[in-house]
C-alpha cells in the first residue's frame, strides 16, 4: 500500500513502505510467539509510556501522547481490567492518582523484547551478510529517526 501522490522512486517512500512493512510484521509475530495477548494499538501506545514514565497522571499521560483525556482513561480502564497497569495514591497530593505499570506488564513486556528480539535475530541470520552488515549499521541511525519523529510529534 503507497501512499497517494508519492513517486516510487523517492528513496523516502521505499524506506517508510517497508518500515511500516516491518513494524505491522513485528507486531503482529511478537505477542504470539512471546505467549502473551496482542493489545490493540492505543493500549500499546499507552502501555509503553507508563512502561517508560512510570508515575504519571491521566492528563499528563494523555497530553505526553496526544490522545484525548477520556479516550486515555478509557485506554487505561481496559489496561486496569488486563491487570497491566494500576492506580497509585500521590504522596504529595492525594487528590492525584498516579499511574503504574504492574508486575505483569514488566514480565509480558520482557517477553515481547525477548519474542522481538528472536524473530529479528533468525531474520537477519538468514539475510546474505551484506545486508545483515547494513541493517546491523543502520541501528544508530534508525533510533536517531525514531527520536526525531517522537521529538516532532511531541512539538505538533
Amino acid at each position: 500500500m503507497q501512499p497517494r501522490n508519492a513517486d516510487p522512486s523517492d528513496p523516502i517512500v521505499d524506506l517508510s513502505g517497508a518500515l511500516r512493512h516491518l513494524a505491522w510484521t513485528l507486531r503482529r509475530s511478537a505477542p504470539d510467539r512471546a505467549g502473551v495477548p496482542s493489545v490493540p494499538t492505543s493500549e500499546l501506545a499507552v502501555l509503553k509510556q507508563v512502561l517508560e514514565t512510570p508515575g504519571l497522571t491521566v492528563t499528563e499521560l494523555a497530553a505526553t501522547l496526544g490522545m484525548q483525556r477520556p479516550n486515555t482513561s478509557a485506554v487505561l480502564r481496559s489496561l486496569t481490567l488486563r491487570g497491566l497497569v494500576t492506580r497509585e495514591e500521590d504522596e504529595g497530593d492525594r487528590r492525584r492518582a498516579l499511574i503504574v505499570p504492574t508486575s505483569l506488564a514488566h514480565s509480558e513486556a520482557t517477553a515481547i523484547g525477548d519474542a522481538w528480539l528472536d524473530v529479528i535475530g533468525e531474520a537477519v541470520g538468514i539475510l546474505p551478510a551484506d545486508e545483515r552488515a547494513a541493517l546491523l549499521a543502520a541501528a544508530p541511525a534508525l533510533r536517531s529517526l525514531g527520536n526525531a519523529i517522537r521529538a516532532g510529534a511531541s512539538a505538533l
